[in-house]
C-alpha cells in the first residue's frame, strides 16, 4: 500500500497557443507556463503535442537546421525549472530517424524522449511524410507514482501505448495533443477518453493546444480524467489556460482491486502490444504540504457548445492567422448582406474594431437599403467605413471591352463578374497601400457551387466563412445578436442577393439553401452518391444540378484563400479532389 503521505500527486495542463516556428516565441510560453505551475504547487507540468515548433510544422521538418533548432530550444528548458517533471512536445532524431516525440524532463536532463506510435494520415494528417513509427514507450517511475506518456493519435486506439502501459501497471496516463477543431470535435473526444480511462483504471490527463494555424483551430478542452472515466477537472474551450489537478494514487489501487477487467489487462498479451521500458525519475518526492490550488486553475470549467462553440473558433481562426503572419488589422467588403455582417462582426471581435475598416462599393443595381444597412452595421461594431461607388469604374471598363465583343446594353455573367472584379481590385489596393489583409465574405454553400467570382468577390487573404453554411451563417448572426445587437433586422429577413443585376436573387441560380445546405452536406462531407441522394428523398433533377456545379468548380476553389476549418471535411486540407475529372455521381 503507497504511505499515505505521498498520496497526492499535484499535475498541471498547460494548454498553450504556440505559432509554427516561433521557437524562441513557444519556448518563453513554456517557461511562464512551467513557472505558474510550480508557483502553484505541481510537481509536474505537461505541454502539448511539438509545443516547442508549433503544429503542424509541415515541410520545415525536412529541414535539418529547423530540427536542430528545435533540440537546442529543448534544451533550453533544462534549467526552467529543474525540481519538476516537464512533459514537452518535441519533433526529435534518434539513430538518424525523426520521430514525432514527447520528451519528459527532470532534474536538468532529458528522461527519455517517447516517440509517437501511430501516425496519421487522413483528412488534414500527414505524419507518414515526416515522422517514423515508434515501437517502444516508457513507464516513468517516481517513488510510488507510476506514468506513462502517448501523443495525441495514439490514444484514439483500445490497442497500443497506453494499453501496453495499464499492462504493466500505471497511475497516469499524460496524453498531449494537437488535436483540430471540427464541429463537435470535444464530445466524441471526451466520450473516447472516458473509456480509456475506465478500461486501464488509472488517471488521464489529457492537454491540448489553442489558437489557429492556418486552416486549423485548436479548442483546448484539456482535461483530467479519474480511474473510473469521471471527470475531474476541465480547461477553457478556445483560450491558453493552466489546469491545475490533485490526483490520488491509491484510487488507481482501488480501482484494479474491485474491478477484475484490470487483473485480465494486466496479464493479456493482446493488450500489451508495445515494449515498455522502466525509466527512473530521480528527483526528491514533492512536498506534501501542499498550498490550496487557486480557484481559477482548478475550475470544472464548461466547455462551448452550439453557435457559441463555432462562433469562437471563428474568431480565434481570425485572430490568430491576423497576428501570425504579421498583419494587424483588416479591410472588408461591406455589400449589406448577411454574409459581410456576420465576417465584420467576427473580424471586430477577433482585433478589435479599431483595427477593422469596412468598404461599401454600391453600383447601379444596389439597393439604398443594402447601403443602409451596411452604413447602420459598421456604426454598431464601431468600425471604420467608406463608400466608394464603382459605377464610374464599371462604366469605363465597359466602353473598354466593347471593341472586344462585349455589349454593355446586354448585361450578361461576364458583366455581373465584371463588377465583382472591381470590387476586390479597389479592397486588394486599399490593402496594398495601407497594409490591412483583405476577409473575403463568401460562405461555404457558395463555395461549393461556384457561386463566387475568381478574382472578385474571392480575391483576399483570409476566407472566414469559407466552411460555414449558408443556413448556419444565419444561425451564427443571430447568436452575435443575441450578445449585443449590432446587425440590422432587415439583414435577415430581405432575400440573399448579390446585386449584380436587376431584381437579382441567389435563388435565380441556386436552389433554396433549406434544400441546397442539406444537399451538399451529404455530397461534399458523406461523399453520398447520387443514387444515395435520391434515395434520401432530393429531386433528381436538383441532384444532378448541383452535383454539376459543385464537380465544376474545384478550379476555383483550389485558388480561394485559406479559411477556418469547421466541419470535418472542409475545402481545402480535407477534401482533395483532382481538378481534371470527369466522373460525377
Amino acid at each position: 500500500m503507497t504511505p499515505s503521505n505521498i498520496d497526492v500527486w499535484r499535475i498541471a495542463l498547460a494548454q498553450i497557443d504556440p505559432t509554427v516556428g516561433d521557437l524562441d516565441g513557444n519556448v518563453d510560453r513554456i517557461r511562464k507556463a512551467t513557472l505558474c505551475a510550480r508557483q502553484a504547487g505541481a510537481s509536474l507540468v505537461a505541454f502539448p503535442e511539438l509545443a516547442v515548433t508549433g503544429y503542424p510544422p509541415e515541410d520545415l521538418l525536412l529541414k535539418v537546421s529547423f530540427i536542430e533548432a528545435a533540440r537546442d530550444a529543448l534544451l533550453d528548458l533544462l534549467d526552467v525549472a529543474p525540481e519538476i517533471v516537464l512533459v514537452v512536445g518535441i519533433p526529435w532524431v534518434d539513430n538518424g530517424v525523426l520521430y514525432n516525440g514527447a520528451a519528459v524532463l527532470a532534474g536538468g536532463e532529458v528522461v527519455a524522449v517517447v516517440p509517437k506510435h501511430h501516425l496519421p494520415t487522413y483528412g488534414v494528417f500527414d505524419e507518414d511524410r515526416y515522422f517514423a513509427r515508434g515501437d517502444l514507450t516508457y513507464r516513468f517511475l517516481w517513488g510510488p507514482l507510476r506514468f506513462g506518456v502517448t501523443i495525441c493519435e495514439d490514444i484514439w486506439y483500445p490497442v497500443g501505448p497506453a494499453s501496453s502501459l495499464a499492462a504493466t501497471g500505471i497511475d497516469l496516463i499524460i496524453n498531449i495533443n494537437g488535436s483540430p477543431y471540427h464541429r463537435g470535435k470535444w464530445m466524441q473526444r471526451q466520450t473516447m477518453l472516458q473509456t480509456r480511462a475506465s478500461d486501464a483504471g488509472c488517471y488521464l490527463a489529457y492537454v491540448n493546444m489553442v489558437g489557429g494555424q492556418d486552416e486549423l483551430v485548436f479548442d483546448g478542452n484539456s482535461l483530467v480524467l479519474g480511474p473510473d472515466g469521471e471527470v475531474l477537472a476541465h480547461a477553457a474551450s478556445f483560450d491558453e489556460d493552466l489546469l491545475v489537478v490533485d490526483i490520488a494514487v491509491d484510487a488507481v489501487l482501488s480501482s484494479w482491486l474491485h474491478d477484475p477487467r484490470r487483473r485480465w489487462l494486466a496479464t493479456s498479451d493482446d493488450t500489451a502490444t508495445m515494449v515498455v521500458h522502466d525509466r527512473e525519475v530521480r528527483l526528491p518526492l514533492p512536498d506534501q504540504t501542499l498550498p490550496p490550488i487557486p480557484e481559477e486553475l482548478r475550475q470544472l470549467r464548461v466547455p462551448l457548445d452550439g453557435p457559441a462553440e463555432i462562433y469562437a473558433a471563428l474568431v480565434t481562426g481570425v485572430r490568430d492567422y491576423v497576428r501570425k503572419t504579421g498583419f494587424r488589422t483588416a479591410v472588408i467588403g461591406l455589400s449589406g448582406g448577411i454574409d459581410s455582417s456576420l465576417t465584420a462582426c467576427i473580424a471586430a471581435d477577433a482585433l478589435g474594431p479599431e483595427n477593422v475598416t469596412g468598404l461599401a462599393m454600391p453600383s447601379r443595381y444596389s439597393s439604398a437599403a443594402s447601403l443602409e444597412d451596411a452604413q447602420q452595421l459598421a456604426s454598431a461594431l464601431g468600425i471604420r467605413f467608406h463608400v466608394v461607388p464603382i459605377e464610374p469604374v464599371h462604366q469605363a471598363f465597359r466602353q473598354v471591352l466593347a471593341p472586344l465583343g462585349n455589349q454593355p446594353e446586354l448585361p450578361d455573367v461576364a458583366d455581373e463578374n465584371l463588377q465583382a472584379r472591381i470590387r476586390g481590385t479597389i479592397l486588394m489596393t486599399y490593402s496594398n497601400r495601407f497594409g490591412p489583409i483583405v476577409l473575403t465574405t463568401g460562405n461555404k454553400s457558395e463555395m461549393a457551387c461556384g457561386y463566387a467570382t475568381l478574382y472578385g468577390d474571392m480575391a483576399g487573404g483570409f476566407a472566414v466563412l469559407k466552411d460555414v453554411p449558408k443556413l448556419l451563417v444565419y444561425e451564427l448572426a443571430r447568436y452575435r445578436n443575441s450578445l449585443s445587437p449590432v446587425i440590422p433586422e432587415r439583414v435577415f429577413t430581405k432575400p440573399p442577393s448579390a446585386e449584380l443585376r436587376p431584381n437579382q436573387k441567389d435563388v435565380d441560380t441556386l436552389p433554396p439553401f433549406e434544400i441546397l445546405d442539406p444537399l451538399l452536406e451529404r455530397y461534399v462531407e458523406r461523399d453520398a452518391s447520387v443514387d444515395d441522394l435520391v434515395r434520401e428523398g432530393f429531386d433528381p433533377a436538383t441532384v444532378e444540378r448541383v452535383i454539376r456545379m459543385v464537380d465544376r468548380a474545384e478550379y476555383k476553389r483550389r485558388q480561394a484563400p485559406p479559411g477556418v476549418k469547421l466541419t470535418p471535411r472542409a475545402f481545402g486540407r480535407d477534401r482533395r479532389l483532382p481538378i481534371a475529372n470527369r466522373y460525377h455521381g
